[in-house]
């Protein structure tokens, strides 16, 4: 079983592996390997160390946990649980929409089970809870997973080019807006 909460300090180790293993697998041979394998997972917690604790522009970070039988026993920090996490809040910058999904990691073996789902809807939630009336991301156009957003309703309203790990690339902004095409796209088979 899958759980959905919010981030603690504790989880920061996963979160950052997580990042690295994600990055690794979906930007081979799009990012530079040298780049990919510098990754750190300890700088890395830290920065999500410091982004859990942030409150500011509404900030806010979600973990998905498996637990029961499902818990991976040898899973980016043993006995954690932690198999993916979202992060976002108020947008980075004006113009695109009002609330931003910054992160949506998971980890290989766990996609495709709703997890990312989710973690989506728990960011959408948490995004109209604090005032935002749309919702966007930014995701690289040749990541593999793109069509995910698509997949929830997502549109894609701008592209831009922009340099990681010194290779230039272009991303795509996916929008939700408003904000409950993302709630409505996200919801439990249920509520739809």
């Amino acid at each position: 079983m899958i759980s959905i909460r919010r981030a603690r300090p504790a989880d920061a180790p996963a979160i950052g592996e997580i990042h690295a293993q994600v990055w690794r697998s979906s930007y081979a041979g799009i990012l530079p390997e040298a780049y990919l394998a510098a990754l750190s997972p300890t700088r890395l917690a830290g920065f999500y160390q410091r982004a859990i604790l942030d409150r500011r522009e509404a900030h806010a970070v979600f973990v998905a946990v498996a637990g029961g039988a499902e818990a991976p026993s040898n899973g980016p920090v043993a006995g954690s649980g932690v198999v993916g996490f979202a992060s976002g809040g108020r947008a980075r910058r004006p113009g695109i929409a009002e609330g931003e999904v910054e992160t949506l990691y998971l980890l290989e073996d766990w996609r495709e089970r709703g997890a990312g789902r989710r973690l989506m809807r728990a960011m959408g939630a948490h995004l109209r809870v604090v005032g935002c009336r749309s919702a966007m991301l930014w995701v690289l156009r040749d990541n593999p997973t793109r069509w995910f957003y698509s997949h929830l309703g997502g549109r894609e309203a701008a592209r831009e080019g922009i340099r990681v790990g010194g290779r230039a690339v272009e991303q795509s902004a996916y929008v939700w807006d408003p904000i409950e095409a993302l709630l409505a796209a996200t919801a439990p088979a249920q509520e739809r």
